[in-house]
């Protein structure tokens, strides 16, 4: 028989009193968060560390992500790069919760938050211009081609985010800490204030890539992340009673506008030419520069030319000119192209060589970026190809969404050095042949070095899984390929023919003459790596390629 309550309640008072039940601690513990963190239930305070907790989240992302695209035009944003960034936040971040975890619980007092977030906000602030030195020497290093002393310039100016970042990662386990009042509401606390921070984060994804830079610059992004952390920081020191430090953070954030005037303009000096114009996009940083009469528009770190525009000389002796070529590799009786499709149309370079040989056929070029075609229609004279019709979109996106189908579809969208994915697999072609006419061609440009194909390879090797006839022509003047592919068959004999149709004064000629003459023109044979939209390791790839060229400059 079961005991009753009586001595079930008699039993229980024997055993505590002899110490054999202890009392629960769980109360008095309670007690003690409660005590502690009395000064956040003033409603100052609360409202304003809540704020902070957002601001916090934005920040940290923000901080990344304008950091991209100040390193772009010096190093590139392979990705490399972005590993490279997205590891070290997550490292600083991941220090930044730790040590704000355990300073939390040993002194948890608001004004140390609010201290903390003030000096992240000037840090942030000062990042710019911090790293001018070290962007400057990466300059030279690469001109010297010395390899340690360009990676430390990455090194160091990627190490710049480390106190801002780690004092930002202070800031939820803080926050936490100060509004926790009793144990039983402790997931509801640290929920509530994680989702404020990632919603603060999903913002600061957007916030500055799409507005603040291409509006402002990366420079003053940076300024405007430092008066949006620095604004609940100062707010809450005043709140909390501690002016002194709060006046020391106002007056640190003066110095910041004053290093903005104090510094030089521009963003990166041009490796050649005199620079005529610099902006900043969405997609890209972007500079026009001119040497010897020649514009050459130049994207991100400035190692390739993207297009290249003389009022006095058609030919570029790059590329661009190969475009002609390709249609003359189809068989003699085949007409010439009546329109064509270019995706990556950057300053129109492809499109005006294609006018210059065919007449003004309808060409449909697709440019991702918009302030591209901008910058092309001003100091590329876009504007004055009335037969070319500019479509601001991803190249595959538009081949997908149109209806027409082309004589001739060329390929030359580069974000150096890599070649969008969904541009290089078997798919893509196939969506590129469902819209060429019978007797149509697509022509890709491939980079290269002088001596590893292995793109080229893998691109060509992708196209003769789907068309049946893909020759490669390298430039002669640049380490370039151009892959034509068709359903009909090519060869160097339907090029002479087609050719000898055209005038003597089309400049097909002379582009005609270096690809005979030390073009290497091949015919690409079935098999070898086909990329797909599931695996297209291009990114590998090419940075495999660009260590073994590092390796062979500056030695084993």
């Amino acid at each position: 028989m079961a005991p009753g309550i009586d001595e079930r309640s008699e039993r229980a008072r024997n055993m505590a009193d002899t110490g054999i039940i202890e009392s629960a601690p769980a109360p008095a513990a309670a007690e003690s968060i409660g005590s502690q963190t009395s000064a956040v239930s003033d409603t100052r305070i609360v409202p304003l560390l809540r704020i902070l907790v957002f601001v916090g989240g934005f920040a940290s992302i923000g901080v990344e992500l304008t950091a991209s695209r100040l390193v772009a035009p010096f190093f590139g944003s392979s990705t490399f790069i972005w590993a490279s960034l997205i590891g070290l936040t997550l490292a600083f971040l991941s220090l930044g919760y730790l040590l704000g975890g355990r300073l939390a619980d040993r002194r948890p007092d608001p004004a140390i938050l609010y201290t903390a977030a003030a000096v992240a906000a000037v840090a942030i602030g000062l990042i710019p211009f911090a790293s001018r030195p070290l962007l400057a020497a990466s300059l030279i290093a690469f001109q010297e081609l010395d390899a340690g002393a360009f990676y430390g310039s990455l090194v160091g100016t990627l190490l710049l985010l480390a106190p801002p970042i780690t004092l930002l990662g202070f800031i939820s386990p803080f926050a936490i800490r100060l509004q926790m009042r009793d144990v039983q509401t402790a997931g509801q606390t640290a929920g509530s204030l994680y989702a404020l921070s990632t919603i603060g984060s999903i913002a600061g994804s957007f916030v500055p890539i799409l507005v603040l830079i291409p509006i402002i610059g990366t420079s003053a992004t940076f300024m405007a992340l430092s008066l949006l952390l620095l604004l609940p920081a100062i707010a809450g020191l005043l709140a909390v009673g501690a002016r002194p430090v709060a006046l020391a953070a106002a007056l640190a954030a003066l110095a910041i506008p004053a290093l903005a005037l104090a510094a030089p303009d521009g963003i990166r000096p041009p490796d050649r030419g005199e620079l005529l114009h610099e902006r900043e996009s969405a997609y890209n940083y972007i500079q026009v520069v001119e040497q010897d009469g020649r514009r050459s528009l130049i994207l991100n770190e400035g190692r390739a030319v993207h297009s290249v525009y003389d009022p006095a000389e058609l030919l570029t002796g790059g590329p661009w000119d190969y475009f002609m070529l390709a249609p003359l590799f189809v068989a003699s009786d085949a007409a010439p192209p009546r329109d064509a499709l270019l995706i990556g149309l950057a300053g129109g370079t492809a499109a005006r060589q294609l006018t210059a040989a065919f007449g003004p056929i309808p060409i449909a070029g697709v440019e991702i970026d918009p302030e591209i075609a901008d910058v092309a229609r001003d100091y590329f004279a876009l504007d004055d190809l009335e037969n070319l019709e500019v479509i601001v979109a991803d190249g595959r996106y538009a081949l997908k969404t149109s209806d027409r189908r082309y004589d001739l579809i060329g390929v030359d969208a580069y974000r150096q050095p890599y070649i969008p994915f969904q541009l290089t697999s078997r798919e893509f072609f196939e969506e590129v042949s469902q819209r060429l006419r019978p007797g149509g061609v697509v022509v890709v440009n491939a980079g290269r070095t002088a001596t590893d194909y292995r793109l080229v390879d893998a691109l060509a090797s992708t196209m003769r899984d789907v068309f049946p006839h893909v020759i490669a022509v390298d430039v002669a003047r640049y380490t370039n390929t151009m892959l034509i592919a068709s359903h009909e068959p090519l060869s160097t004999e339907a090029l002479m023919t087609n050719l000898a149709a055209l005038p003597d004064s089309s400049p097909v000629h002379e582009v005609a003459a270096w690809s005979l003459d030390s073009g290497n023109i091949r015919d690409v044979e079935p098999g070898g790596q086909v990329f797909t939209d599931d695996r297209a390791p291009i990114e590998l790839l090419i940075d495999q390629m660009i260590y073994d060229a590092a390796r062979e400059i500056t030695g084993p």
